[in-house]
């Protein structure tokens, strides 16, 4: 995949913390669970699993936010952007908040989680639904398929 147009820039709402992208998503999703509607006062949160090492805060100290659990929430200290995810246990990719790159154009969720508590009108465009989480097994074939069919960034 060489026509993602990288590396991203991206950042919070005041600007403090900054990150960069040199690598393309794995898989890109909405979270409809009640959690990620409480933390971004919306009906879901959009993410971009991005491969760890194609992850790098290059200008500010982001904090723990959220509910300081197994899974790391990643904020700005100053306006209380939430950023970004390290999953408990997955240390292989980050989840970027997508809205937090500095043009998310391109962003289609593929899938979308935990559809069990969606609020009843919310709807996107993703091409799987699980009214949890997939099974660990099903992510291989999720993140071959999201390659092969994935919407390419045009350039920017």
């Amino acid at each position: 995949m060489n026509d993602w147009n990288l590396p991203w820039e991206g950042g919070c709402r005041c600007g403090q913390v900054r990150l960069r992208i040199s690598a393309p998503p794995l898989l890109t999703m909405a979270c409809h669970c009640t959690g990620c509607q409480r933390m971004t006062a919306s009906a879901f949160s959009l993410s971009a699993a991005i491969p760890t090492e194609g992850f790098l805060v290059t200008q500010g100290e982001p904090v723990i936010g959220g509910l300081h659990g197994a899974s790391r929430h990643y904020f700005c200290p100053h306006c209380m952007s939430w950023m970004f995810t390290r999953p408990e246990g997955l240390d292989m990719f980050v989840n970027v908040r997508a809205t937090m790159l500095d043009d998310a154009r391109w962003f289609t969720p593929f899938i979308e989680t935990w559809t069990s508590e969606k609020l009843p009108w919310a709807s996107t465009p993703a091409v799987h639904r699980y009214a949890k989480l997939p099974e660990f097994s099903e992510y291989e074939g999720l993140t071959a398929e999201y390659a092969k069919k994935a919407a390419k960034p045009t350039a920017r």
